[in-house]
């Protein structure tokens, strides 16, 4: 009887998760181009004038998608640049033919792959967070296709501890599309706004950026389990391309905040400052882990101080 009565739970739980699912697709629909790649369909958002200086890159981090990146920061940059946002594998509404294609140098194959298609043959990227370890990984792999880099809050190195108990139970074979498929988006629904508070802090959240930012997305089953698997595998990947960081040559400037409790700038943007030359560290007091929407008119002028000492040099290899 009790298991009959759980069955039917799940089944029921599953019902409200489909069509949470359709409800949230329906409600935020993709705004820009499908391009597909080996493993992946990326969705891109391709903003500004063409005929602009070097392209601007923007990559979001975990639990997001372009949105995160494009409002305000993107739309500001875009008034005068070519940028482009790209959703990362599995994340928005990219695909990614296996859920274990959630490593730095896998995307930044797929990435660097759709960017070709597009004829953008280098460009700034602009990373945040999980994508510091991804920005980092294209620097390495592609440096044909980076001209610079400007890392937000980045994720460059090994740390102690995990990424939360929850991210391994949701990528463990079996029980994590389990509860993907049935728990995970009708209690998400109750928690997306405490958590995104809690990034933000000590800055507080802006009114409507979950909404804004597209934010739900994330609690369709798909995503979230792609989402769990980039978590689990990051640690391992940044210490696997760790001792290669000195390889990297592009001018890089990092923008971080010392009481940052997502990602700790002590054991990320200092030691990658410190390895990288050529690299720019700004570490500012009482900032947060979303650095874009707590300081977007800085980092719009360093990014565009970027761009601008790029173009000569680009200028004089052509």
């Amino acid at each position: 009887m009790i298991v009959m009565s759980v069955v039917a739970a799940l089944a029921v739980l599953a019902l409200i998760t489909q069509a949470g699912a359709f409800a949230i697709a329906r409600a935020y629909p993709p705004q820009g181009e499908i391009i597909e790649v080996a493993g992946a369909t990326l969705h891109i958002v391709d903003l500004g004038p063409r005929d602009a200086d070097t392209p601007i890159v923007m990559l979001h981090g975990a639990s997001s998608n372009l949105e995160a990146m494009r409002r305000p920061l993107g739309d500001l940059l875009a008034k005068s640049h070519r940028v482009i946002l790209i959703d990362r594998p599995g994340h928005g509404w990219s695909t990614r033919t296996r859920v274990e294609d959630s490593t730095p140098d896998l995307q930044a194959r797929m990435i660097d792959a759709a960017l070709g298609k597009l004829g953008v043959d280098r460009a700034v990227f602009v990373v945040h967070s999980w994508s510091g370890a991804l920005g980092a990984r294209m620097a390495l792999d592609h440096p044909r296709r980076v001209a610079g880099l400007v890392m937000l809050a980045p994720v460059t190195h090994p740390w102690r501890g995990g990424v939360g108990r929850y991210n391994k139970i949701i990528a463990t074979p079996v029980i994590g599309p389990l509860l993907a498929y049935t728990v995970t988006l009708p209690l998400g629904y109750f928690l997306l706004e405490p958590g995104a508070r809690s990034v933000f802090l000590p800055q507080a959240m802006p009114d409507g950026f979950v909404e804004g930012s597209a934010t739900p997305l994330l609690l369709r089953p798909r995503e979230f389990i792609a989402n769990a698997h980039d978590l689990v595998t990051l640690k391992a990947a940044v210490a696997a391309q760790v001792a290669r960081y000195d390889e990297i040559k592009v001018p890089t400037v990092i923008i971080a905040g010392e009481p940052d409790k997502t990602v700790s700038t002590n054991i990320h943007a200092r030691p990658f400052a410190e390895t990288v030359a050529n690299t720019k560290l700004i570490v500012l007091p009482e900032l947060g882990h979303m650095v874009q929407n707590a300081v977007p008119d800085l980092v719009k002028a360093e990014i565009e101080a970027l761009v601008a000492e790029i173009v000569p040099l680009t200028a004089a290899a052509d």
